[in-house]
């Protein structure tokens, strides 16, 4: 099973990145602030204005480090890579299955969105008592999930997956429960983010979103053709269809437990000119500390029946899929914890 490396986040303005023999730098104002050996780094991601120099770029393409860019609100924008890898005929066989079968297989990946989400509203009236609200959400989830089992045709499982989603954020303020933590949630929105829920859950989700691109081309899958998301110029389509696994799970979780322990505060937020809130670096760092704390915890895998930790997720997601797409499993067996 693929160790999982460290991730380097970088977030400060103006951050400087250079090579130095077999070592990673980073500087800042001509001050350094840390020195790597670059074995010791898996990925590394720069938001807002970082410099990287180009001896640093090729050397991370040519030790297999991933390096990816994102703008201050966490919007992914780019990544380097170096030679790709992995095994021509199992891409092929990818794309021949997106061809002839991705309803079969985006019905799957939605099945286990809506259980997760579902499984997020139930958690909360177990430890909240009944709320009339989160029981309709939960009550039209299910409706949708038998609905889902029925369909055939891809468009139609992606306008479910659609509804499923709007049925679950219509309540998803009801999960905010410190009283006084000055955050509220009226509806997902993106690009941009309007309120300080939605940019924290934007900017988990591109994270987690490059660790299931990660993965998928470490196993030598395509991530850019999916069989949920439709296929566009600088979307890693199959690392969303993974990262719909984990949004409600992993992501959803982590931002409710962060807010309602007051681990963050509005004051962490501003407001632009055009509506966009943006987090300042501070809070981004609380979030990512968060973020590789919870990737630390180990759970059992509902179907491989082992403990791993969070943060192998993608990979082993990716390895089943993989395994799926070669014909060694009758079916893809999506993330799916009760």
């Amino acid at each position: 099973m693929k160790k999982l490396q460290n991730c380097l986040y970088i977030t400060r303005d103006g951050a400087y990145l250079h090579k130095a023999r077999e070592t990673l730098v980073v500087e800042h104002d001509k001050q350094k602030l840390l020195q790597l050996p670059i074995h010791s780094v898996g990925h590394i991601f720069c938001f807002g204005n970082i410099m990287i120099s180009p001896q640093l770029m090729g050397f991370c393409g040519e030790r297999g480090v991933g390096l990816a860019f994102f703008n201050p609100y966490g919007k992914y924008l780019a990544r380097i890579e170096g030679k790709q890898s992995g095994n021509v005929l199992l891409r092929r066989q990818q794309y021949a299955l997106v061809d002839e079968q991705s309803a079969r297989i985006a019905k799957n990946i939605v099945a286990a969105k809506l259980q997760s989400t579902k499984s997020v509203l139930q958690r909360f009236l177990r430890n909240h008592g009944k709320i009339e609200a989160l029981n309709k959400q939960v009550s039209g989830i299910n409706h949708i999930i038998d609905t889902l089992c029925l369909q055939q045709d891809i468009d139609k499982i992606r306008g479910l997956e659609g509804d499923g989603a709007r049925r679950y954020f219509s309540v998803f303020d009801h999960l905010i429960t410190k009283a006084d933590s000055g955050f509220s949630f009226n509806g997902r929105s993106r690009r941009p983010p309007k309120d300080a829920v939605n940019a924290m859950l934007s900017f988990l989700y591109s994270i987690y979103g490059q660790d299931c691109s990660a993965a998928l081309q470490g196993v030598g899958l395509d991530p850019q053709v999916g069989f949920l998301h439709r296929e566009r110029p600088g979307r890693d389509s199959l690392a969303q269809d993974l990262l719909e696994e984990f949004r409600a799970y992993v992501i959803d979780r982590l931002v409710l437990t962060l807010i309602n322990r007051g681990q963050v505060k509005p004051s962490g937020f501003e407001v632009e000119v055009s509506g966009a809130v943006k987090m300042n670096d501070e809070t981004r760092k609380v979030l990512l500390a968060a973020l590789q704390d919870k990737k630390q915890e180990k759970i059992q895998h509902p179907f491989l029946k082992e403990d791993i930790e969070i943060g192998l997720l993608p990979h082993v997601q990716a390895m089943l899929l993989a395994r799926h797409i070669r014909g060694d499993l009758s079916h893809y067996p999506p993330f799916m914890m009760k």
